[in-house]
């Protein structure tokens, strides 16, 4: 919850893999044991994307920011994201985390940009800055989600239009209590402590041992190498994973928050419920197309995951704004891998945030041509399985979450377009045991098997497990 378990994705490069470009004319062809099969009218229809609990819009972002690269090639698709979610609260943070990645470049640059956005996305307390700015925008979106006419202006490409009137009402909540009211607490500190405690038990004397544990014994060995242990650690201990020596961080961040409800003025909620065992590293911050930010020295990396994070969302964010390609300044990169940080300082909130000084982020969006978001109601994530489901076949392109995969029935294969590929998040990120891992990708491949799906690879010859598991539909 609040982040995935597997590596941001390019979908439309993902689609294809699958939908092989014949001719400059728009055409799609695919050539598999059914025959050749096409994408009636591919010229004219749209890619539909079904985000099926993805936790962020990591997905989106880099879809949309490789746009460019697809189209440089002749191939100019307009691409249609459709996303449910099991709770408001994880829209409403999805929303915001768009804005973020979507802000007008005449509002703020580049590099403040990204490292707002790692703030919101991964960190449990804020900088004053990321604190002020989620708050000036928490009134913006307000405003998007009550005022039709407001939305078009800022994000014509943004619709609402799916969820039902008690959802509309739960995301406003949920901005609602974003904004910096003395009744609105949300005491994150003590909801992570808590929530550690609860999960070691007596060992919670000896947590640093565990947390070693868990990274180089566990996640180290699945492919979180770049993760480096103080890091991790840092997170472990105080949830917050993306930290720079030179920031303060002192304010709650309520977008991390869950089960809202309304009480006079006050509000209920479940306090922090989301990820404390693997963190959010695992999107951003496992790999990246520059080799040299890969090297390691004794076993020790050069950069952190942190470091990486930044690089490559600084790639996306350039690409986003500009539509060219991204060239990195490594100079630009903090080399604190193999370093011991005094680590961003974790302050009491002294200060009383009813009175900041803010300002104005109203602009429109960035908006990439031929895109849509919408977000779906939470009814969807069964209703899409009935058989006289509107969305039968429908979509080009889906993505299951892991913690999503309980609510799949074998209806589900009835909404996916022939062809169209199904992409599927395991467990090999979390830091569950080997075996239940096994297990959980066993019962993928049963699924896959049952709907008639076919592997995009043969993973039986690999010998290796993955973080994501990615199946075709050709018949």
């Amino acid at each position: 919850m609040f982040w995935g378990l597997s590596e941001a994705l390019d979908l439309i490069d993902e689609y294809l893999r699958i939908i092989k470009i014949k001719n400059g004319h728009g055409e799609t062809t695919n050539e598999g044991e059914g025959g050749i099969f096409s994408k009636e009218n591919s010229n004219e229809g749209p890619i539909n994307i079904l985000l099926f609990g993805s936790n962020d819009p990591r997905h989106v972002i880099k879809t949309m920011a490789k746009l460019y690269s697809h189209r440089s090639k002749g191939f100019n698709p307009r691409v249609h994201f459709y996303i449910v979610d099991g709770c408001m609260e994880i829209t409403a943070r999805n929303m915001a985390l768009l804005g973020i990645a979507l802000e007008n470049p005449n509002l703020i640059n580049l590099r403040s940009k990204v490292q707002l956005f790692m703030d919101v996305y991964g960190n449990s307390m804020l900088r004053s800055f990321s604190n002020q700015y989620l708050v000036a925008k928490t009134k913006s979106l307000l405003k998007m989600i009550t005022d039709n006419e407001y939305l078009h202006k800022l994000a014509p490409f943004l619709s609402i239009e799916g969820l039902k009137y008690r959802e509309r009402d739960g995301l406003q909540t949920a901005l609602h209590f974003w904004l910096p009211k003395s009744e609105h607490i949300f005491n994150i500190k003590q909801y992570w402590c808590d929530r550690v405690r609860k999960l070691l038990g007596s060992r919670y004397d000896y947590r640093i041992g565990q947390f070693d544990w868990d990274l180089n014994i566990v996640l180290k060995e699945r492919g979180a190498s770049q993760v480096c242990s103080q890091e991790y650690k840092h997170w472990r201990e105080t949830g917050i994973a993306f930290t720079f020596p030179e920031f303060e961080y002192n304010m709650p961040n309520k977008t991390l928050s869950a089960g809202l409800i309304p009480n006079g003025e006050k509000y209920l909620h479940r306090g922090y419920v989301g990820d404390i065992q693997t963190g959010p590293f695992v999107t951003f911050g496992l790999t990246t197309s520059d080799e040299r930010m890969l090297k390691r020295v004794q076993g020790e990396n050069d950069y952190r995951s942190t470091d990486i994070t930044e690089r490559n969302i600084l790639e996306l964010f350039h690409e986003l704004t500009f539509q060219t390609p991204y060239e990195h300044d490594l100079s630009h990169s903090r080399k604190y891998g193999c370093a011991r940080l005094q680590m961003g300082k974790i302050l009491t909130n002294a200060c009383n945030d009813t009175m900041l000084s803010l300002s104005d982020y109203d602009k429109p969006w960035i908006r990439t041509s031929g895109v849509q978001i919408n977000f779906l109601s939470t009814d969807d994530i069964l209703a899409m399985q009935d058989s006289n489901s509107r969305w039968s076949d429908f979509f080009d392109v889906v993505f299951v979450a892991h913690n999503y995969f309980s609510f799949l029935k074998e209806s589900f294969i009835n909404i996916m377009h022939r062809p169209s590929t199904l992409i599927m998040e395991t467990k090999l990120m979390s830091t569950e045991k080997k075996d239940f891992v096994n297990s959980f990708d066993e019962k993928i491949f049963s699924f896959a098997k049952k709907v008639n799906l076919q592997c995009v690879i043969n993973y039986e010859t690999l010998n290796t497990t993955r973080t994501l598991l990615k199946f075709k539909k050709l018949y």
